[in-house]
């Protein structure tokens, strides 16, 4: 189970949001919603450890889930607003590296998003909608349990949307963990919400 207690989080010198707590137990999700700034974003990067909480406790499983911040990054998969890949490499290229301690194949993991065909086309040559499907692919890679979506179906088709939905059912029927930052619907049903409204 992944709990927060009391976090609060600054960026610059603005206390963005304080007091937030949940727990997402094992299997589950939660959806994050608010109004842009109300600190989806900043508190995504602080569950995957890339920001320290300027208060509050955040434990995964009982333990402290920020003392060791390299387990942590090994717990977690996360997607934010930038895809995060290479233009210069392939599709398969790009997906290499997350493969090297992968569950699944590379080629899983485009075949996951309907991006098989795509596999050695330079990234510089797909479309928006297409970068984006190879950046969650790499969810298909990763052992972790938490999964931490910012706007993920972000430049999606319906068709795209529903093949993120099975993954993420996939991921959640083992036990895993699902935080996702939204303004549209996602396919998680029976997904715990929490409203951010800002400090």
């Amino acid at each position: 189970m992944l709990e927060a207690e009391g976090l609060a989080a600054f960026r610059a010198e603005r206390l963005v949001f304080r007091d937030i707590g949940f727990a997402v137990p094992s299997g589950g999700a939660l959806i994050l919603r608010g109004p842009n700034g109300s600190g989806k974003s900043t508190l995504l990067r602080l569950l995957a450890g890339l920001l320290r909480p300027a208060a509050g406790r955040l434990t995964w499983r009982g333990m402290d889930a920020l003392a060791d911040t390299l387990a942590q990054a090994r717990r977690v998969a996360y997607v934010g607003h930038q895809d995060a890949v290479k233009p210069g490499l392939t599709a398969a290229e790009n997906l290499r590296f997350a493969a090297a301690a992968a569950r699944v194949s590379v080629r899983d993991a485009l075949a996951a998003f309907d991006l098989a065909p795509l596999a050695g086309l330079p990234v510089r040559l797909l479309s928006a909608g297409q970068r984006r499907r190879l950046a969650l692919a790499r969810l298909a890679l990763s052992s972790g349990p938490i999964w931490l979506l910012d706007e993920p179906t972000l430049g999606l088709d319906d068709a795209s949307i529903g093949l993120l939905g099975a993954l993420l059912a996939s991921h959640r029927a083992a036990d895993g963990v699902v935080i996702a930052a939204t303004h549209l619907p996602l396919p998680l049903p029976e997904a715990a919400e929490l409203r951010l409204a800002g400090a």
